[in-house]
């Protein structure tokens, strides 16, 4: 499956983006998806992620009640609504599949097999 990661920009404090991942080559309706992010000279961070039927989430607890992580199997993308964001939330994030249809999400980077290229999010004060 290829990962396609967009919607980043620069937005105020405060403010709202969406990220979406939209995957295309296989069946993307089988794969759990998990939201990373990677702010400079930090190591990548889980952030959100969603089981196969959209029925599980998970979220680091500095991003919990302000973010939500939800999927359109119909239109192979999943999506991360970021609101109430924080100069602390400023990152590179990265959205990454694997195929399962067990109802765990899995938070750890070396769990995911593909992954998308990053979009920045910047969030200025």
């Amino acid at each position: 499956v290829q990962l396609q990661a967009s919607g980043g920009g620069l937005v105020q404090a405060g403010g709202s983006l969406r990220l979406s991942c939209a995957a295309s080559g296989r069946t993307f309706s089988s794969y759990r998806v998990g939201w990373f992010r990677q702010a400079p000279g930090k190591e990548r961070e889980f952030v959100a992620g969603i089981s196969w039927s959209g029925i599980s989430t998970a979220y680091i607890d500095s991003v919990r009640g302000r973010f939500t992580i939800s999927r359109d199997n119909a239109k192979n993308t999943v999506y991360l609504q970021m609101n109430s964001l924080k100069r602390e939330d400023t990152a590179v994030y990265y959205c990454a599949a694997d195929r399962s249809m067990t109802e765990v999400v899995l938070t750890s980077t070396r769990q995911y097999d593909y992954w998308g290229q990053g979009t920045q999010v910047t969030v200025s004060s």
